[in-house]
């Protein structure tokens, strides 16, 4: 059925609202849980390569989530898909809450569940946002990562203050779990449908490919490792900010996230003028540029030798690598026929930096400590400066 174009319109405006409410509501509940990672570490009392391999749970979970999640896409749709990763994300949230008192296992649980929710919950949302970015013509994926963003220091700095009001770990993430249970599937109610609608003169629906189609396309693995290597720096960066500057620095707990919220601040910023930049100059050569920009950021972080550099090293940090993920995802959704599929190996690649940079970095940490072992992210983000030509939009010869 054909909709009147003010009709359409109204659709594709409750679309864009309710795709920004599932961007906010995920980094909120993910920066939740982070802005309480030093208080766990703490806790258990866990090493820093100890800490990296409780981190990694979360990764499993993904990496188990995001295959699967093209195929559940297709199949139930984004709309139905992120409604249900937010109660297994709101179950993970008290899961973790509750069995951060008992030890390690029940955590580890409970991460597993959480990153099993977020990797759905991102492939859904991504696919909904690049169908609303097609509706509206112009690039505005980046600006719904830079609602993740918003969503994220939301929940970095109500953290922080909870910290110092001495607020538990428990009581935390259970109101935070309850909250996304009882919001989200309201909120992102007002998605518009995956596919969009055809008049009878368009002629046959396009046929439908095997989900596994899109492992085989290189330019899809090549999107698929330039989303890795932002990936890796924008974890790292949630994972051990905090942890760096509380070790590296010797500041205090507080002071520890809030240098997590001044990277996640900076990365919105990025995510929400980006656009500009992305349709005057193109993508290849923003990105470029930026990776190159995150890169002496992260240094001036780890060499600064003083806080307040390391927190002027995390604000270029954080906005250098903004548009890498969100960037990726646009590329990945550039053919509407194909974009649920794609985005999904997109992701999952991507994912795999979530798998092994926290033991990664742990690791380092316990070798050369964390502050030094965040230097690690350079060099994937060397790589995606040289791969950066495979996120050159698909209908377009423009050699930007």
């Amino acid at each position: 059925m054909q909709h009147s174009p003010s009709a359409t319109l109204l659709r594709t405006q409750g679309g864009v609202r309710a795709t920004y409410a599932a961007f906010i509501a995920t980094g909120f509940a993910f920066a939740s849980w982070a802005s309480e990672i030093p208080q766990v570490r703490d806790r258990l009392s866990l090493s820093s390569a100890e800490l990296g391999l409780v981190l990694l749970a979360i990764a499993a979970g993904s990496v188990i989530s995001l295959p699967l999640a093209g195929p559940v896409v297709a199949r139930i749709g984004s709309l139905r898909t992120v409604q249900l990763m937010a109660l297994v994300d709101a179950v993970a949230l008290v899961v973790v809450g509750l069995g951060y008192l008992g030890g390690v296992v029940p955590v580890v649980v409970g991460l597993f569940l959480f990153g099993f929710g977020q990797g759905a919950w991102d492939v859904a949302m991504n696919v909904q946002g690049a169908v609303v970015e097609r509706r509206v013509g112009r690039a505005i994926m980046p600006r719904f990562h830079a609602g993740f963003s918003v969503g994220t220091v939301g929940g970095a700095l109500s953290g922080a203050a909870l910290v110092g009001l001495g607020v538990g770990v428990t009581v935390h993430l259970v109101v935070v779990g309850v909250v996304v249970a009882a919001v989200v599937p309201f909120a992102v109610r007002g998605f518009v449908p995956d596919a969009e609608e055809r008049a009878p003169e368009d002629g046959p629906a396009p046929e439908r490919r095997s989900a596994l189609a899109a492992w085989r396309e290189p330019r899809t693995l090549l999107v698929g490792l330039f989303v890795l290597a932002f990936a890796f720096a924008e974890g790292t960066g949630n994972d051990w900010t905090s942890v760096a500057l509380i070790d590296g620095y010797g500041t205090s707990r507080v002071v520890g996230i809030l240098g997590f919220a001044t990277f996640l601040a900076a990365m919105t910023a990025g995510r929400w003028f980006g656009p500009e930049l992305l349709d005057r100059y193109g993508r290849v050569v923003v990105c470029r540029v930026m990776a190159a920009a995150s890169v002496a950021g992260l240094l001036l972080f780890v060499f600064g030798g003083h806080p307040a550099l390391a927190f002027a090293g995390a604000v270029l940090w954080g906005a250098g690598l903004s548009l890498g993920f969100p960037v990726g995802m646009s590329a990945g959704a550039d053919d509407p026929a194909h974009a649920a599929s794609r985005v999904s190996v997109i992701a999952s690649v991507g994912y795999l930096a979530f798998l092994g940079g926290p033991p990664l970095i742990g690791f380092l940490g316990e070798h050369v400590g964390v502050l030094r072992a965040l230097t690690a992210v350079a060099v994937l983000l060397a790589m995606a400066v040289a791969i950066a030509g495979s996120v050159r939009p698909l209908e377009t010869d423009d050699p930007r």
